[in-house]
């Protein structure tokens, strides 16, 4: 989730257009598209393989300071407490930051090719498996946590966090343990035209139930398996309604930026932030905001900032900031990492694969869309749709998005495109074998029954 940094106030909202005029800005020439990636782990002591707290000599605190100490991080500040960290001036854009129950998130600076995506992200990962093996800290790729309750789950310091916990209880009855027990992967991707944006997204919450099941990696729930593939993309469904899902109105004539905006308006906020801390609206909505009638702030009109803010707090299948956020995939290891990514650039970011994906997908009906996004959770690959099983889609779509990547062209130095990093996910359509059931195959065979093992076998 982001974090907020103190800086020069932006302007006032004078209407609704000023919202229009800020989606409208995010729009890009082809050239200068980038790629996004974000990618959280959970944090664990490899000794007693319990999650690790914020405070203490082997703390989350410990380990970022460890980094800033030995590779030069700069710490971002919440009062007393180091909240995330940041590359210092010129030297990069990425960020590091805490989830709700301490996982830990790289958030990739924007970058033209994937090669450079998953150098950052090798370069990430060495880093944390430096700092944390002198601490006794090891790190977990998987989208739920599989064996800690959610009451031994440590909770961050993060003002926003503290209004979340307090609010998602009244909405939902799994929004706890989305924030505090389920790890993601995600890829932020620009568009260059309202047009392109309304097809992007379109296309990508179509498919966004493909991803999970090709990224479905939890299927454990407090040490035992849980009946799902993907039990991340299962809370999800229960955590709350105003705010998650998949958009229908996105797939209905007159889809554009304007139309956003009217859904973003009344989905209700978490907070506003001012001198330094976040005050709890829970509840409220920005079209209040927007009138001056926000009772906490009363008269108070919003910036730009508030703006951003809020929709940082919406949790769609697909989110549209300035740029097309896919949310879809369960967290995993390096190979994964860079697979997400290269999914969603093969489809989108070339104008045949963008084109034949759209073809695909044009003529689903909302309630299928919606029945698919519903089945896959539980059944991933084995999901079925239109007579045949997700896995045929699934084949179909990485096709499309390696024929893609190899149209970019782009090439590392030993002269590779960037298609290579789909060769993780050509192995689950090859078996039909997700993440998820080689987990479940371990765990009631060689591990026979013992989820321990997954630390060791599965950890980064």
């Amino acid at each position: 989730m982001s974090t907020r940094q103190d800086g020069a106030p932006s302007r006032i909202i004078r209407s609704r257009n000023d919202l229009v005029a800020w989606f409208e800005a995010g729009c890009k020439p082809k050239e200068q598209w980038r790629i996004g990636t974000e990618h959280e782990k959970f944090v664990f002591y490899t000794d007693t393989l319990s999650p690790v707290p914020y405070e203490g000599p082997r703390g989350i605190r410990s380990l970022m300071e460890a980094l800033m100490a030995r590779y030069q991080w700069e710490p971002i500040m919440e009062g007393d407490n180091i909240i995330a960290l940041k590359r210092p001036a010129g030297q990069g854009a990425e960020t590091v930051s805490l989830e709700p129950g301490g996982q830990f998130e790289l958030s990739g600076a924007p970058v033209r090719t994937l090669h450079e995506t998953c150098a950052e992200t090798q370069s990430h990962l060495k880093q944390v498996l430096d700092v944390g093996g002198d601490l006794g800290i090891g790190f977990l790729g998987l989208g739920f946590s599989p064996k800690w309750t959610l009451a031994e789950t440590p909770r961050m310091p993060k003002q926003r966090y503290a209004v979340m916990t307090r609010y998602m209880p009244k909405v939902g009855k799994r929004g706890l343990d989305m924030m505090y027990r389920t790890s993601t992967i995600q890829v932020n991707l620009d568009f260059a035209s309202e047009a392109d944006l309304v097809k992007k997204f379109r296309v990508s919450l179509a498919l966004q139930p493909i991803a999970t099941a090709l990224f479905a990696s939890s299927p454990f729930l407090e040490g035992k398996p849980n009946g799902f593939k993907s039990l991340r993309s299962e809370v999800w469904r229960d955590t709350d309604p105003n705010r998650t899902g998949m958009l229908a109105f996105v797939f209905e004539d007159g889809m554009g930026f304007d139309a956003y905006v009217e859904y973003a308006l009344d989905v209700p906020m978490y907070f506003v932030y001012r001198d330094g801390r976040y005050i709890d609206v829970a509840g409220a909505s920005f079209r209040d905001f927007l009138d001056g009638r926000l009772e906490p702030l009363a008269g108070v009109r919003p910036t730009l900032d508030d703006w951003s803010d809020h929709l940082t707090t919406l949790f769609p299948e697909v989110r549209l900031k300035r740029f097309l956020e896919m949310r879809g995939a369960d967290g995993g290891r390096w190979r994964r990492i860079c697979a997400l990514p290269a999914l969603w650039v093969g489809l989108l970011y070339d104008d045949a694969a963008l084109d034949a994906a759209w073809d695909l997908v044009k003529d689903w009906t909302r309630e299928e869309r919606q029945a698919l996004r519903d089945e896959v959770p539980r059944a991933a690959l084995e999901a079925r749709f239109r007579g045949k099983s997700v896995l045929d889609i699934a084949r179909e779509v990485v096709r499309m998005a390696r024929s893609g990547l190899e149209s970019r062209n782009m090439r590392d130095r030993a002269g590779r495109t960037e298609a290579m990093y789909l060769d993780v996910l050509e192995e689950v359509v090859r078996t039909g074998t997700t993440p998820a059931d080689e987990l479940l195959s371990h765990y009631f065979g060689d591990w026979k029954g013992n989820i321990d093992r997954v630390f060791a076998e599965y950890a980064f």
